[in-house]
């Protein structure tokens, strides 16, 4: 296990910095560990509201209206999901010195992009490229 990193609230990774030395990684894990207990948290809230809000809903109206509203909650639930395990993706590849590298070409991944998007496992150059061709073979 590796030690504990000092990391002060105010720290944001620099370019002047080595890429991925320690306190990057730490300031990456713990964004992806709070990002994934706020993902966990509102599940849970959602779970507990939609147990509290089980109700018979006489009017066909408002019982339409709260089944769509249930099915866009879950549906974004169902989203979070995925979201936690490229998350939980992300914090393997910290705890195997991968993170922050391109998975296609292995250059590192912009800082900017990695803080705007901590999952990244593409550039952006090669993320484009990726787009591109799937539209080019979407479109056939």
């Amino acid at each position: 296990m590796k030690a504990e990193v000092f990391l002060p609230d105010d720290y944001r990774p620099a370019e002047d910095e080595p890429f991925m030395n320690e306190r990057q990684t730490e300031y990456f894990r713990r964004k992806l560990l709070a990002w994934k207990s706020d993902i966990v948290e509102n599940s849970s809230d959602t779970v507990a509201s939609m147990k509290d809000q089980t109700r018979n809903i006489p009017d066909v109206a408002d019982r339409a209206s709260e089944e769509t509203d249930r099915a866009l909650e879950l549906r974004t639930r169902d989203r979070e999901r995925k979201l936690v395990s490229k998350i939980d993706a992300a914090l393997r590849r910290i705890e195997e010195d991968e993170f922050g590298y391109c998975s296609i070409t292995g250059d590192p991944i912009s800082l900017k992009r990695l803080d705007a998007r901590p999952i990244a496992t593409m550039s952006l150059e090669a993320q484009e490229r990726h787009e591109r061709r799937e539209k080019v073979h979407r479109d056939d």
